[in-house]
């Protein structure tokens, strides 16, 4: 499972970082739309028509786009 706070750090240095979560699912954090609640360990997500509220042990794992951190378009 992902680290919360290597998770946090991520998205602060990245600016973006996909995560996976333990049901498959696949979202996508920016700076913008994500929180990060340390009293709970939990990350939520405003994806414009939902709210998602992310336990950080869910995290199965996390990436980034490479292209997208240095500045090009996928």
């Amino acid at each position: 499972m992902a680290n919360y706070d290597a998770l946090r750090s991520s998205v602060d240095r990245n600016g973006e970082v996909m995560i996976r979560i333990d049901t498959g699912e696949e979202i996508e954090l920016h700076k913008h739309n994500v929180k990060f609640e340390d009293s709970t360990k939990e990350i939520i997500v405003d994806a414009g028509t939902k709210t998602y509220w992310i336990g950080a042990d869910r995290v199965s794992y996390y990436w980034i786009h490479k292209q997208s951190v240095e500045g090009g378009k996928e």
